[in-house]
């Protein structure tokens, strides 16, 4: 009986001293960031301080430089760095959309070197004084609902920025607001095959409408000017396309209008809309009065 007894107690030291050293091998965390990266207060939120989440950004950054390899001074990595060191806090450089699980997410960037070292960006900030935005939370498919809930995860201003690169750092050419707020899918540059103009077309999911809206940016007048925005997008019961109604310099297009029975979708016409550069908004050809910003 002794002996049992000896056990017991041996058996429930061992077990304390394992709790013990449990304990104090587990790391403390805060949002999902290791207390290794940057140290917090107690009870501290990474989402309410800027202060931290930019020290995040700046260690997250330090770390990548440690792991690759051959670099130029303005690379994609310079380009996150810079936005970090010049733009408010909460500002981040964004990544498209991974759409493979195993594939290594690519910043929202597109290089263009015809007259100089332009990069052209997608940045998003965070809505001044309220909860700081998480990069992952606004980009992707069903990121695209964030619209009905931004409040809870922080509200994201996206914006197009083209960057020059001029020798030893980056400057800012111009910025211009993207209307959505979350569904980040990718962008690449494109042509206008009326007029051969170039534009930038940003691709947003918008899963309530089972498709996509594209913000295209028509260089009218070259890179270096704020470029013209047009709306497009498709869907299960919607399509807006791009289209030359009144042989202008700037883009025009076709809103189709449909039958949805429940049974049946179909087109049963479609509308023009023009630029008119007197009003600042888009004209349709069949009632002056209905007009649309973009």
């Amino acid at each position: 009986m002794k002996k049992i007894l000896i056990c017991i107690l041996l058996i429930g030291f061992i077990v304390i001293l394992q709790s013990c050293g449990d304990d104090e091998q587990k790391p403390e965390t805060t949002d999902n960031i290791e207390s290794n990266t940057v140290e917090f207060e107690p009870g501290e939120r990474v989402a309410y301080t800027p202060p931290k989440d930019q020290d995040i950004q700046a260690y997250n950054l330090k770390q990548q430089r440690a792991i690759i390899g051959s670099r130029s001074p303005s690379d994609t990595l310079a380009l996150k760095e810079f936005v970090v060191n010049h733009y408010e806090q909460g500002t981040y450089l964004v990544d498209f959309d991974n759409t493979f699980t195993y594939n290594l997410s690519k910043s929202a960037v597109v290089y263009y070197n015809k007259g100089g070292n332009f990069v052209f960006g997608v940045v998003a900030k965070s809505k001044p004084g309220e909860r700081l935005i998480k990069p992952d939370n606004i980009v992707g498919y069903n990121q695209s609902y964030i619209d009905l809930d931004s409040t809870d995860l922080g509200v994201a201003f996206f914006y197009l920025t083209l960057f020059e690169f001029t020798g030893s750092s980056f400057q800012v050419i111009w910025e211009t607001p993207i209307p959505s707020h979350g569904g980040l899918r990718d962008m690449r540059l494109d042509k206008w095959s009326y007029k051969g103009t170039q534009y930038m077309r940003i691709d947003f999911y918008y899963a309530r409408g089972s498709g996509h809206i594209d913000y295209n940016y028509f260089f009218i007048n070259g890179i270096r000017e704020r470029p013209h925005l047009l709306m497009t997008y498709k869907g299960i019961d919607f399509q807006r396309t791009l289209a030359n109604v009144n042989n202008d310099n700037y883009p025009d297009y076709f809103e189709y209008l449909y039958v949805n029975t429940g049974t049946r979708i179909a087109v049963v016409d479609s509308i023009p809309f023009y630029w008119s550069g007197k009003d600042s908004a888009y004209i349709s050809t069949r009632n002056k009065r209905l007009s649309r910003p973009y």
